[in-house]
């Protein structure tokens, strides 16, 4: 029997894999973080499913009902949101099942970045502007961020950056950028993008704590800074480029005269 770890994208049911949609109906015992994933995604389950909101259970809980159902043979779909592979919190979860000696896959999902830039009708790496995405978070009640991993480090980079789990850390991610960014670098606060209540936000960087502090957003949220968030000012890629070839259009070489 298997742990199917499965990401259920960023909210939207209709951006929930194939993949993952059958082996949530496949599965006898689906598991899922009721308070990330709607309803909808775990509404593929079997009538005779248990369908169990892991959102107040400890790792050892979880683990435990992993381990029963695994022993009453039984194939298991833990649901994540997002995709597992991003904050998900599935590596102690797979250490234990690895101990354990209980199968796991991973099924990814549609991570809320890519929501939140389909939301915006944009590129998040633009030619001349940015080539680099950079995900990251901040350190409040969860892990501490390595020493390395700061905001001020990252940021010299000019990078885009998406800053996920910081809706209440805003007043330290407007002091730590202004200096490499700018106060009027452009951000977007994307809170619960591809819902049904998702709010798109557009500020100045030196206006992100009052923005978040006034529309009252706690969690739920990523921050998009960046300057490809407000420029038209890019050159065009070289894909498409007439005068670029490559392996698939090749240049064509000139005919000989008779």
């Amino acid at each position: 029997m298997t742990v199917h770890f499965i990401g259920a994208g960023p909210g939207a049911p209709d951006l929930l894999t194939l993949r993952g949609r059958d082996l949530i109906a496949a599965a006898d015992v689906v598991l899922y973080a009721g308070s990330l994933v709607p309803a909808a995604v775990v509404a593929h389950a079997r009538a005779d499913a248990m369908v169990l909101d892991s959102a107040d259970m400890t790792l050892d809980a979880l683990i435990a009902c992993m381990h029963d159902a695994h022993r009453a043979g039984k194939n298991i779909a833990r649901v994540h949101s997002g995709d597992p592979s991003l904050y998900g919190a599935i590596g102690e979860q797979i250490r234990r099942l690895a101990e354990l000696g209980i199968d796991y896959d991973i099924t990814p999902g549609v991570p809320a970045y890519a929501a939140a830039a389909a939301a915006l009708g944009q590129e998040l790496t633009l030619p001349g502007i940015s080539q680099t995405v950079v995900l990251t978070r901040t350190t409040m009640r969860s892990s501490d961020m390595p020493n390395r991993e700061t905001l001020e480090t990252l940021a010299r980079s000019g990078a885009t950056l998406a800053i996920h789990l910081s809706a209440r850390n805003t007043r330290h991610v407007e002091d730590s950028l202004i200096p490499h960014y700018g106060a009027d670098c452009p951000v977007v606060i994307a809170v619960r993008a591809s819902w049904p209540d998702e709010l798109i936000l557009r500020c100045r960087l030196d206006a992100l704590h009052r923005t978040v502090k006034a529309e009252r957003i706690r969690r739920t949220a990523l921050i998009l800074v960046g300057r490809v968030l407000a420029s038209s000012d890019y050159g065009d890629s070289k894909l498409y480029d007439a005068t670029h070839f490559h392996l698939l259009r090749p240049k064509k070489r000139r005919g000989r005269a008779d």
